[in-house]
């Protein structure tokens, strides 16, 4: 049973209490490996570490740190049957989404800020007759990122890179549930040179190991990827620290469409928003808004294509759903099923937990399971579920769908079908989201800024968003 470690100091180091606790593979049920049982202590150790290291790769130029980042970067892609395979392992998703998603844009991360912080620059401010304001930015000195377990390294290095590019230190803990990448990432950092304790690696739980590095008053800034209880909890334990804080949360993201939309592209595309990971994306688009002209149309081509679709282990080439992250969750996915039925909600497609053969029978695997029928204020509409179940609703006006999508706690995101230019503008106006989708989904672009509005986070991720968050700004005024 391989045990893994946590990346201290640029060695690989065991939990100082010793303690360990089991990493379930979602595709058997079984578990195939150790994870350290962290806490106070092991981030203590990395605290010192990084503080020794902020000194040098702080002052390091942008040329050093931006090539030790490409190597980072080239390092992951020259492993990325490695890594694809080990994503996919712990995290039950089928084996060609991490290779066609989670692991290249993994490798984009770390080279997209790697240039980019070559050409991050501040303002200046001139006053006429009387001098000159110009703003300074620098690193913030130790900072802690927090990843989830749905895009492991995707997101795992989505904070990591631009924090390390902007030279600062990192104390990282990635999902407990998903860990196994976070460790591969540690060798390839010591593979391209980065300075001892500039990147830390603490594996453990939330309560733990999480909390330690959330509480402890040198690191000056989180940012953190999860859910929405979880990320109130860290804005009241850091709130008498002052710490600046970046907190991607929760969503239940609307997907509206037209009549006057391209049909087979809308559905072709709903498939993957409603779907894709297993529902377990961030940016799925769970609740469905059809224009009632075309509800049925939709409704039925939407269900017919659903049930032939094949849920099977990660590895099977055909497999277009894969596991669930875990057992706890897929019980919390199939309660919520359970309670649209109480609701009034009739199971159009799915709703079963996935029985497979030897030796994945005691795997985590669900149906995609489409329900129509509940009103769009129900539970079910209104709380994320964070799996492969989606609700469809009709609508008859722009005010009503609007009035729909943007009754949830929730604004992450949201996709709009349409051929209406004058439409797509107006909507995508007044939807309460950080980010809006018309005619497509899932279009990253990694300079434009990623997040959401009201229980879906403060503050953005990506592009300047990610450097500015990860830098002090400093004004100094000269007098001519």
């Amino acid at each position: 049973m391989e045990k893994l470690q946590n990346f201290i100091d640029g060695k690989f180091t065991s939990p100082k209490n010793g303690g360990y606790f089991d990493n379930y593979e979602p595709g058997t049920g079984k578990v195939y490996s150790l994870i350290p049982d962290s806490d106070s202590e092991d981030v203590e150790l990395a605290v010192k570490a990084a503080e020794k290291a902020f000194p040098i790769w702080s002052s390091m130029s942008l040329e050093e740190r931006s090539k030790i980042l490409v190597k980072i970067s080239e390092g992951i892609e020259k492993r990325m049957d490695e890594f694809v395979a080990a994503e996919s392992r712990d995290n039950g998703k089928p084996l060609h989404l991490a290779a066609q998603v989670d692991i290249p844009r993994s490798v984009s991360n770390f080279h997209f800020f790697a240039t980019a912080i070559l050409h991050f620059a501040s303002e200046s401010h001139y006053m006429e007759g009387t001098g000159i304001n110009y703003t300074t930015r620098k690193p913030i000195g130790l900072v802690g990122c927090i990843s989830p377990w749905n895009l492991p390294l995707y997101l795992f290095s989505w904070k990591i890179a631009p924090a390390l590019a902007a030279g600062n230190c990192v104390l990282a803990k990635p999902s407990e549930i998903t860990p196994y990448t976070a460790f591969l990432l540690g060798k390839i950092a010591q593979e391209a040179g980065l300075p001892d304790g500039v990147l830390n690696i603490i594996h453990g739980t939330g309560p733990k190991a999480g909390d330690a590095i959330v509480r402890h008053p040198k690191i000056k800034a989180i940012s953190f990827t999860g859910g929405t209880q979880t990320g109130a909890y860290i804005s009241q334990a850091t709130a008498p620290m002052f710490k600046k804080l970046s907190l991607e949360l929760g969503g239940k993201n609307a997907n509206i469409i037209f009549a006057d939309c391209d049909f087979d592209d809308m559905l072709s595309t709903t498939i993957r928003s409603s779907f894709s990971n297993q529902g377990q994306i961030c940016l799925c688009g769970s609740r469905i808004f059809i224009e009632r002209a075309i509800y049925t149309k939709f409704r039925d081509a939407f269900v017919a294509k659903i049930i032939k679709t094949k849920v099977s282990f990660p590895t099977d080439p055909e497999a277009k759903l894969g596991a669930i992250v875990s057992e706890s969750h897929l019980q919390k996915i199939l309660s919520y099923i359970e309670l649209a039925k109480e609701e009034g909600g009739t199971i159009l497609a799915g709703g079963n937990r996935v029985k497979l053969s030897a030796p994945y029978d005691e795997g985590y695997y669900l149906e995609p399971t489409i329900i129509e029928g509940l009103d769009y204020a129900c539970r079910t509409n209104q709380e994320e579920i964070f799996g492969p179940v989606v609700t469809i609703t009709p609508f008859d006006s722009e005010e009503e769908v609007l009035m729909m999508a943007n009754s949830t706690e929730y604004g992450l995101a949201a996709t709009l079908w349409t051929s209406d230019l004058k439409r797509a503008h107006r909507l995508a106006d007044k939807l309460q989201t950080g980010i809006v989708w018309v005619n497509d989904w899932l279009v990253r672009d990694l300079r434009t800024p990623f997040g959401g509005v009201k229980s879906s986070g403060v503050g953005r991720e990506g592009g300047w968003e990610a450097l500015r968050f990860f830098t002090e700004a400093k004004n100094i005024f000269i007098k001519y």
